[in-house]
């Protein structure tokens, strides 16, 4: 799959997640919506059927009270009496009731208001034929019931609760249908948000299959890969180790071969430095004759003679410094292609003792620095012998050649592990290093700072190379006039796997 296929890919996954969510969203706060606006419409349905009930009972409370006083007027029953009097206080909370329950309807409001006074005179009433009768009026109470003044207030009581129970019947009919259609559209978005659900979480799983069917083909074919890539490293690995080895050779070779030369350039040159006293001797023997000069006194160069004798001499000391330097670097490189190709082995060291006795050689060399080492705790290894007293030994001889002149040395060898690790670090309070230089003293023949102690740069490279064929790292932290802290990686238990392998 090319990057473009896989980025369109991965811009539709986060479309459709982000779909997902909005859908999800928007049904949430649909139904939650729909719901309260159904829940408030119930409650007005409630609120309807509350009030025609509390109608009803105030109307049924007004009846009791009426057929109450028509019985006491008829039989003087105190029982009577009493049910009036209940009937009569219950009427008034009614209707108190009623109207509050009707206070956000002003059309309602203003009828109620109109029974209420209605409800109270008829009441006011119902009390004088009642006293009457309790004064043995009784015949002014019946002829005041049965003059029907009384029977039109309550017909015009009856008319104006219908007028309410027509209104709130009106009110229930539209919030009856409004519920039903707050139901409807709740149960039509959930219809419809499951759906789209469903839809999404389709493609998605369609999505996830196609991308689960890329994935596994595209770890089949990181397998092969894997495989061929192997095979390939394998292959190269073998040409690298066959290509390096005939280097060391070729390098063995040409450094063998130029040691023959090298050494007849040498032999020519001491017979020319034996000649050169020949032919300036009789130079001055031919001279002297010429001024004809006597006697057995050593004939002396004089003038342009003497001359060109000193430039002879400088010439020849020139050769024979710099076919030092060759013969040097000649057997810097047989020594280097000779430890190239040897095979590493394994055993167990204690690298505490094997560095203590490293700097028992060197404690000459630290008296006459004015030096002080000081070994920490070390951490035990198997590597190789010989490889690991090339290392410190290069590494402590460097510290204590590029000391500071006049200032008593400080050299320090400390150790520690870390994940199959051992991490060992020798440091000193030398000369230096400019952070410039830190990847130049690795190389091979390169030297950096101040030329002014012998040395052909082979040394660091040398112990690097090592570091990396016992299968660990080695890295520098220096400033100017600030010391340098040398710090080796190497594995706690290099085995046979690794054994040889060139880096």
């Amino acid at each position: 799959m090319t990057p473009e296929a896989m980025r369109r890919r991965a811009i539709g996954q986060v479309l459709l997640l982000a779909a997902g969510l909005v859908v999800l969203t928007v049904i949430s706060a649909g139904s939650v919506y729909l719901v309260n606006q159904s829940r408030e419409d119930a409650r007005w349905v409630l609120h309807t059927v509350e009030v025609e009930n509390q109608i009803s009972l105030t109307q049924l409370q007004l009846r009791r009270a009426e057929s109450a006083q028509s019985s006491y007027i008829s039989t003087l029953l105190p029982d009577f009496l009493t049910d009036f009097e209940n009937a009569a206080s219950q009427l008034t909370p009614d209707l108190m009731q009623l109207r509050r329950l009707t206070s956000d309807n002003p059309v309602q409001g203003r009828v109620i208001d109109e029974i209420i006074q209605l409800s109270t005179q008829r009441i006011e009433e119902f009390r004088k034929t009642i006293a009457l009768a309790r004064e043995e009026h009784a015949d002014d109470a019946a002829r005041i019931v049965r003059e029907g003044t009384g029977r039109e207030a309550m017909s015009h009581i009856d008319d104006l609760a219908n007028q309410m129970r027509a209104e709130e019947d009106r009110l229930f009919a539209l919030r009856t249908a409004s519920a039903d259609r707050s139901q409807s559209l709740a149960a039509s978005m959930t219809g419809v948000g499951s759906g789209l659900v469903v839809l999404l979480a389709g493609i998605s799983i369609f999505l996830v299959r196609r991308s689960t069917r890329a994935r596994d083909a595209a770890e089949e074919q990181l397998r092969d890969n894997n495989l061929n890539l192997e095979a390939t490293v394998d292959a190269r690995t073998a040409d690298l180790r066959e290509a390096n080895d005939e280097i060391q050779r070729f390098a063995y070779i040409v450094s063998h071969d130029l040691r023959s030369p090298l050494v007849n350039i040498m032999g020519f040159t001491s017979e020319l430095e034996e000649l050169r006293g020949d032919i300036f001797k009789r130079i001055a023997t031919l001279g002297r004759a010429t001024a004809g000069a006597g006697g057995e006194i050593e004939p002396a160069l004089e003038g342009e003679d003497k001359q060109l004798s000193e430039d002879f001499t400088e010439a020849l000391g020139f050769i024979k410094s710099s076919i030092a330097k060759m013969d040097r670097l000649i057997t810097a490189i047989l020594n280097l292609t000779r430890e190239g190709r040897r095979e590493f082995e394994p055993v167990r060291i204690e690298t505490r003792e094997l560095i203590e006795s490293i700097v028992s050689t060197m404690a000459h060399q630290a008296s006459e620095a004015q030096a002080e080492i000081r070994i920490a705790p070390l951490p035990d290894l198997i590597s190789d012998r010989l490889a690991l007293e090339q290392i410190f030994s290069n590494l402590i001889d460097n510290a204590l050649k590029y000391l500071k002149p006049g200032v008593p040395g400080d050299i320090s060898i400390r150790g520690r592990t870390k994940l199959g690790f051992a991490i060992f670090e020798i440091a000193d309070n030398g000369r230096g290093i400019d952070p410039k230089d830190h990847q130049r003293i690795f190389d091979l023949f390169r030297r950096a700072g101040e030329q002014d102690r012998p040395g052909q740069g082979i040394g660091l490279a040398h112990v690097r190379a090592l570091v990396r064929r016992l299968g660990g790292t080695m890295s520098v932290s220096s400033e100017l006039h600030s010391g340098s802290t040398f710090t080796i990686t190497l594995p706690l238990a290099w085995t046979a796997s690794n054994r040889n392998r060139d880096t």
